[in-house]
């Protein structure tokens, strides 16, 4: 027992530890007497180095190959008769179209040649399709929006695959008024671009204007002239 002469409890015959006064030695001392000696570790020999060449470091599992598909579980294949269809409604829904632009859209599907035919004949008795309805259709968006002559016209309809026939009986619908309208529209519009150059020139470059949109050079010198009077301007010389 400690006592006021022996404050550390070793008795006045037994020298001091040699970790008396140092705390951490005397922990560490304390705790190798109580435990005992640290049993060696049997050599194993080389351990596994992991992928970075650390010992010991356990390797990555081997991916699992996927399981190979059951054809069963696809189901049966479709209906190319339904595919079919669907395509052709796809491409109806919102807008319409020439009986030749879908036909093209069935062959760039692969869509054997003789179903395509029998479908696009059904959708004709039916009305889903009609390239007469679909011409006039075009007229009416494409004449007074953006100007167009009926010659121009008549070219888009042959792009869309309308029968020239078709197309000229849409295009005899056109009255040649609303026709001169959209070509006096035009010029208007492109007169406020050409104040600073001379009468020629936005005489030129207004008879081209009309020339792309499809309209007849008399018609076009006519209007043009008419135009650069209405504006206070010179008439230009000649046709």
């Amino acid at each position: 027992m400690r006592s006021e002469s022996d404050p550390d409890g070793f008795g006045d015959d037994r020298p001091p530890p040699g970790w008396l006064g140092d705390v951490a030695a005397g922990v560490d001392a304390w705790t190798q007497r109580a435990s005992g000696p640290t049993p060696a570790v049997p050599d194993e020999g080389p351990q596994p180095r992991g992928r970075r060449g650390r010992p010991g470091a356990a390797s990555k599992t081997r991916r699992r190959e996927p399981a190979p598909e059951d054809p069963a579980a696809r189901g049966p294949e479709a209906d190319p008769e339904s595919v079919a269809r669907k395509i052709l409604l796809d491409q109806l829904t919102g807008q319409a179209r020439s009986r030749q632009q879908l036909a093209d859209k069935l062959a760039a599907k692969d869509v054997p040649a003789d179903l395509a035919n029998r479908l696009l004949d059904r959708f004709e008795e039916v009305g889903l399709i009609d390239d007469e309805a679909f011409a006039r259709a075009w007229i009416a968006s494409r004449q007074p929006g953006k100007g167009l002559a009926r010659r121009a016209l008549a070219q888009e309809l042959r792009r869309k695959g309308v029968d020239d026939e078709v197309a000229r009986t849409a295009l005899d619908e056109i009255d040649p008024a609303d026709e001169e309208q959209a070509a006096r529209a035009l010029v208007r519009k492109k007169l406020r671009s050409l104040t600073r150059v001379d009468d020629t020139t936005a005489t030129r470059r207004l008879v081209g204007l009309l020339a792309r949109k499809g309209y007849a050079s008399g018609l076009a010198f006519s209007v043009v002239r008419q135009e650069l009077s209405a504006a206070g301007r010179d008439e230009p010389a000649g046709d």
